[in-house]
């Protein structure tokens, strides 16, 4: 039947094509060539089709690849290298270390990230990877957050908690600091830092020249009598000398100021408008507070994406401190986080330049969690949970976590737990650790190194543990830690049929040689017999080195020392 139209209905297709399917199927056999093969014929074919790799060599035998070769050039050296693996995500992996220009690492990720998206973001969060997670290169991750926020900036605010679980919750401040103040913030301030103490020396140095030639001179006048003789003279002269470097000596060190050398205040001051300094520094202080609040406010109101970051960043820190309050009413201490070190003090250098603490605070005690909040003004309302932001949600929590700061900041030295340190925190604070309470420090590093206490290393790279040593001190903090290290790994596992090639050439200086020099060590140590303490050196004749020495320091030494 056909339709009106001279076209058949698109029923009857539907049909006809429902019958051709529920049609009993038909087994094809070939042509007859096929079964006149000689049992040697079929055979041969049946191994080879049960051999996948040889099949496929067969195939590709003498095959033109449609893939391009990667380009070649030249490394550091002048010997040929290829410029590039052919994938960008694995030349993003390899070629991005630390101290990787800017540039260099945004260029690297664009390419990775057009040729896998995932693959890329799962890179960067590696490259901000702590505690064995990752590369622990800061400055990579921020030049590759920047750039994701420019171009990807939802990816970005979604994955905060990835970004803080691999690396720290500070990260996320960090972030918001440069996106406010520029990339290259952080870069600015170290060099206003170093022009800043060059000024203060060159200052010390020319008050110090003129307080002694103030006193060689009174020297000078009182000396000699009126009626001097050649030997009064001469022996004036002798005085004058000895007494010009005694002040030398007794002149304090300008790198080493001393604060109790301070004018008293019986004293007259020299400078002019001395009473006023500190009127003028609360002053400058406050316009400060003032320019920073207005530049944080001004990018929040006017930039969207920044503004979606801010609130997926507030929005963390809030839920992550929210669930560690209710932990520490509920007795789980175990189970608290870093939210409470991590998030910014209030009226502090993160939350001036910020204002996440307001945000953060605006999130936990909104106005409908309190009657008295629904009749406070504004700023009433932000400034009563704010203070109860730090006084019922950081304060408990910080002080609980034991944090070292805490007992620094208050001068109870003796009541700081040392096994409560974290591993970066013990390379920045162990020379005031010495300074302030030496004898109980030196005990824990005691009990640490005969098993009875534990010390902290996970997030320090084995070069940074070893530098120390690797300068030749005698270091035992760099000691322990770096055996708390070892015995982490080797719970994990041993290495076998491994053995490290040290290239500890002229060639390798700084950083690089530290990294080798460490390495080597550290495979060495990890490895199972009999390449258990060897390494090869990397030389014309290499040769297998066992390693002598028993402290760090010597290993250290010895792998450098290798021809």
């Amino acid at each position: 039947m056909h339709s009106p139209h001279g076209s058949p209905p698109r029923t009857k297709i539907v049909k006809t094509y429902k019958l051709m399917v529920s049609s009993p199927k038909r087994s094809l056999i070939g042509p007859p060539v096929l079964h006149e093969s000689s049992a040697t014929s079929l055979a041969s074919t049946k191994e080879t089709e049960s051999d996948p790799f040889i099949a496929l060599l067969d195939d590709g035998f003498g095959a033109k690849s449609n893939l391009s070769k990667p380009k070649r050039g030249f490394n550091e050296n002048g010997s040929a290298t290829f410029i590039s693996s052919g994938s960008p995500c694995v030349d993003f992996f390899f070629q991005v270390v630390p101290d990787t220009p800017s540039r260099t690492v945004v260029s690297l990720l664009t390419a990775a990230w057009k040729h896998d998206p995932l693959t890329a973001l799962k890179l960067l969060c590696h490259l901000c990877g702590v505690r064995g997670t990752g590369k622990s290169d800061k400055e990579g991750f921020y030049d590759g957050a920047l750039w994701l926020h420019r171009n990807h900036p939802q990816t970005l605010a979604l994955n905060v908690a990835s970004f803080a679980e691999f690396g720290y919750m500070k990260d996320l401040l960090e972030i918001l600091f440069r996106l406010l103040h520029g990339d290259k913030v952080r870069e600015e301030m170290k060099k206003k830092r170093t022009e800043s103490r060059g000024i203060k020396r060159r200052t010390g140095s020319r008050r110090s020249n003129i307080k002694v030639s103030r006193r060689l001179k009174r020297l000078q006048l009182s000396s000699v009598p009126p009626k001097a003789t050649l030997a009064d003279f001469i022996s004036a002269m002798i005085a004058k000398f000895e007494m010009k470097k005694s002040i030398e000596k007794s002149e304090p060190a300008i790198s080493d100021p001393k604060p109790e050398t301070a004018v008293s205040d019986s004293e007259p001051k020299e400078e002019m408008g001395q009473k006023n300094v500190p009127k003028f520094k609360n002053l400058r202080k406050q316009r400060r507070i003032i320019f920073l609040a207005k530049k944080a406010l001004a990018r929040h109101s006017s930039d969207s994406k920044y503004q979606f970051l801010y609130d997926r960043v507030a929005e963390f820190f809030a839920a992550m401190l929210a669930s560690d309050l209710r932990h520490l009413n509920s007795g789980n201490i175990r189970k608290i986080g870093l939210a409470a070190k991590w998030c910014p003090s209030l009226d502090k250098s993160f939350d001036r330049s910020t204002l996440l603490c307001e945000a953060i605070a605006r999130i936990m005690f909104p106005r409908n969690s309190d009657p008295e909040y629904e009749f406070l003004s504004e700023p009433y309302y932000l400034y009563r949970v704010r203070n109860r932001l730090r006084r019922e949600v950081l304060v408990p929590i910080r002080k609980v976590l034991e944090l070292p700061e805490v007992y620094m900041s208050a001068q109870k030295w003796s009541d700081l737990p040392y096994s409560r340190v974290a591993s970066v925190a013990m390379k920045h604070y162990k020379k005031l650790f010495k300074k302030h309470d030496e004898d109980r420090f030196d005990y824990y590093l005691t009990k640490v190194k005969e098993g009875k206490a534990k010390i902290s290393a996970g997030a320090l790279l084995p070069h940074e543990i070893a530098a120390p040593a690797y300068r030749g001190e005698d270091d035992k903090v760099a000691e322990v830690q770096w055996q708390r290290m070892v015995d982490d790994l080797l719970e994990k596992g041993t290495l076998s049929n491994c053995i490290a090639v040290c290239d500890v050439s002229g060639s390798m200086t700084g950083t690089p040689m530290e990294v080798c020099v460490a390495l080597g060590d550290l495979v060495s140590e990890l490895s199972e017999d009999p390449w258990k303490g060897k390494v090869i050196t990397f030389h014309s004749r290499p040769s297998i080195q066992i390693i002598r020495g028993k402290s760090l320091k010597e290993k250290m030494r010895f792998v450098q020392d290798m021809d």
